[in-house]
C-alpha cells in the first residue's frame, strides 16, 4: 500500500488586497511507497514547506488532496499515523527533554509507565540521556533538532514527515542523521523529507523529487534520474616533459597545476585514453585517472533551468 498520494495538490495564498497570487504549490501529484526514504528537493520558496504542512493538517489547500495510508490527512486516523519535525522546532524552554517527551507522551494518550519507556528508547536512539535534565533555553541548534527528531517518534508512527532535518549540523550531526534515518527505514518505517544538502540525500534516499516554483518537475530514483554517462574525465600525472605536456594541453580542455601533480581535464574518454598513452609513452607517473558522472547535484541545477 503507497504511504503517502497526493492529488493536483495546489496551495495559492493571498495579497494584502485579497487577490490570489500564483501558486506556491501547483497540481503536486506524489506515490510514496510504504517503507520508503523520499527526499523532496527544492530552493527556497519553492513550495516545500507548503506541501509539508498540508501533508501534516497545518494548512488547508486551495485545491486537491492529500493521502496516508488511504486517510485523508484531514482526518484524526491519518494523523495518528504521521510524525512531524519542523524546520525550526518548538520548544517550551524551561521543560528539559525528560519533561518534553513526558508532554508529548500524554498528549499521545500513554501512562506513566509508557511515557517512562519512551523516553528510555528516545534516550538512547538520539543520544538524549546525557542532556535529559537540562533545560533546553540552554540547547544548541543540534541538541534542539536531536529533540525535536525525538518528539517527532513519540507515539512510533509510521510516517515521518521532516523539513530540513539536517539544517544547521555539523558534519557529525549530519552523518548521525543519516544513520538514524537509514536504521527507521530498517524498522519499516516511511520517511518524507525536505532538504537542501544534496549529498545526503544522494547516500539515503530511495527517490526523489524535484520542485521548481511550485512544480514537481521530475521524480524518481537516482539510477533512473542521473545520466550516469562520463561528462568528463580527469587525468592527474607527475614527471611530465615540455614536449609531452604541450602535447596534453592541445588535446584537454583545460589544465591547471596542484601538489598532486598536473591536472588535465578532458571531455570524454577517448581523448583521456590518448592522454594516458602518451604519458606511458614519455616515462612519466600517472597519479590518477578519473571519470567524473552527473551528480544529483548537477541534475538539481539542470532542473532549476528555464520555466517549470
Amino acid at each position: 500500500m503507497e504511504a503517502i498520494v497526493t492529488r493536483e495538490l495546489t496551495k495559492r495564498y493571498r495579497s494584502n488586497w485579497g487577490r490570489l497570487r500564483a501558486p506556491s504549490l501547483d497540481r503536486l501529484e506524489l506515490r510514496i511507497g510504504e517503507n520508503e526514504v523520499f527526499g523532496f528537493l527544492g530552493r527556497n520558496g519553492a513550495g516545500k514547506t507548503t506541501a509539508i504542512k498540508i501533508l501534516c493538517s497545518l494548512l488547508r489547500p486551495t485545491q486537491g488532496d492529500a493521502f496516508v495510508f488511504g486517510a485523508n490527512v484531514r482526518t484524526r486516523k491519518a494523523r495518528e499515523r504521521i510524525g512531524y519535525l519542523p524546520e525550526s522546532p518548538y520548544f517550551y524552554e524551561y521543560l528539559t527533554p525528560r519533561e518534553t517527551i513526558d508532554f508529548y507522551g500524554q498528549l499521545h494518550g500513554l501512562d506513566a509507565v509508557s511515557r517512562a519507556r519512551e523516553w528510555k528508547k528516545l534516550a538512547e536512539l538520539l543520544d538524549l540521556g546525557g542532556i535529559g535534565n537540562q533545560r533546553i533555553r540552554e540547547f544548541s541548534k543540534g541538541m534542539r533538532q536531536r529533540l525535536g527528531f525525538a518528539v517527532a517518534l513519540v507515539g512510533n508512527p509510521e510516517v515521518l514527515i521532516l523539513d530540513e532535518p539536517m539544517s544547521g549540523l555539523d558534519p557529525l550531526g549530519r552523518r548521525a542523521f543519516r544513520e538514524l534515518i537509514l536504521r527507521l527505514r530498517d524498522e519499516k518505517k516511511t520517511l518524507f523529507f525536505g532538504s537542501h544538502v544534496l549529498a545526503d540525500v544522494e547516500q539515503i534516499c530511495s527517490r526523489v523529487g524535484i520542485l521548481v516554483r511550485g512544480k514537481l518537475t521530475s521524480q524518481g530514483r537516482l539510477d533512473e534520474l542521473l545520466t550516469r554517462q562520463i561528462r568528463l574525465v580527469e587525468v592527474i600525472v607527475n614527471r611530465l616533459d615540455s614536449s609531452a605536456r604541450a602535447a596534453l594541453a592541445t588535446k584537454a580542455s583545460s589544465a591547471r597545476e596542484s601538489e598532486a601533480g598536473q591536472h588535465f581535464y578532458f571531455d570524454d574518454l577517448a581523448a583521456a585514453n590518448d592522454a594516458v598513452r602518451i604519458v606511458h609513452t614519455n616515462g612519466a607517473e600517472l597519479v590518477e585517472f578519473t571519470p567524473v558522472r552527473e551528480s544529483l547535484e548537477d541534475y538539481f541545477l539542470r532542473q532549476q533551468e528555464g520555466p517549470p
